[in-house]
């Protein structure tokens, strides 16, 4: 395939129209300045809480005897400490106010939502992460942890992700007709999902990248792309619109193939629906006998 790079080969994408293909859905562990930001944040907070709750309890030390004013004092300070990031988490499913404004939120390592126990344990080892060790510890762990972890988070099974989703892509644009009568015609079943992400991106950014870059990353692309289709496009052809042809006709049939899978489930839904009661098959359940009351229980 004859790669060429000037100018008039590249195509340009209209900057304007956006859509929901090829979003990716994974979650990326979020990064320690990240996570150090929203945790600067939930200290505001929780600062300010303390400032009110203890504000309250020398207004009622005046009142109380000494000995309830360091156990109210105790429970404030546990309260503050343990009790609000523990409530605040499980509520919010894992997004304090600090996270919520850094797009952060703590999930499970299975991805879904933490609960009253794993919002506990990050608590409760936070005290001594974060404040008994004034945060070496859980800087350490974090940054040895391939994925951010701190300790609370490696007890609890949690890891804390970027919640704010990838920026929607542009659609390709329309495929010549000769080089999509050939597309029709290609062997492209053997391409691997990372490989057509990699030049999803590379389209949807043709018109951001310094032309040297552009040209690089579209022959490099174009080549591995090659080694997996078969037979060779016609002569000539760009390398971004070699591959813009590749995806669009994979999408096709992709799409095509959901709506096989879509047609056949339903006939078989309709013949279940249709059989005899009495066959293997059958989703329907017996009636009842002629002239017996529905609403008798047998």
């Amino acid at each position: 395939m004859a790669v060429r790079g000037e100018p008039a080969d590249q195509l340009l994408l209209p900057e304007a129209l956006v859509t929901g293909e090829a979003v990716e859905v994974d979650l990326a562990p979020a990064s320690f300045a990240t996570r150090m930001l929203a945790w600067l944040l939930d200290l505001l907070v929780m600062g300010a809480v303390w400032f009110a709750l203890f504000w309250v309890l020398a207004g009622l030390a005046v009142v109380l005897e000494s000995a309830a004013v360091d156990a109210l004092a105790l429970v404030v300070y546990v309260a503050a400490l343990v009790g609000l990031p523990t409530a605040v988490e499980t509520l919010t499913r894992g997004r304090s106010l600090g996270k919520l404004a850094a797009g952060l939120r703590v999930v499970r390592d299975d991805g879904g939502p933490i609960r009253v126990r794993q919002a506990f344990v990050r608590a409760l080892l936070g005290v001594f992460e974060c404040f008994t060790m004034f945060g070496s510890v859980a800087m350490i762990s974090s940054l040895a942890n391939p994925r951010g972890k701190r300790l609370g988070d490696l007890l609890a099974g949690t890891v804390v992700v970027r919640d704010r989703p990838a920026a929607p892509m542009p659609p390709l644009p329309p495929v010549p007709a000769d080089l999509a009568a050939w597309a029709r015609t290609a062997d492209i079943g053997r391409l691997p999902d990372p490989l057509v992400m990699a030049c999803r991106h590379l389209i949807a950014r043709v018109h951001v990248l310094h032309p040297g870059a552009r040209q690089r990353l579209g022959a490099d692309l174009a080549a591995q792309v090659a080694r997996r289709v078969s037979p060779a496009p016609p002569p000539g052809v760009g390398a971004e619109w070699y591959l813009v042809a590749v995806l669009t006709e994979r999408s096709r049939r992709e799409h095509r193939r959901l709506l096989t899978v879509a047609a056949g489930r339903q006939q078989r839904e309709q013949a279940r629906a249709a059989a005899s009661v009495l066959a293997a098959d059958s989703s329907r359940l017996l009636p009842p006998a002629a002239g017996a009351d529905s609403r008798m229980i047998p």
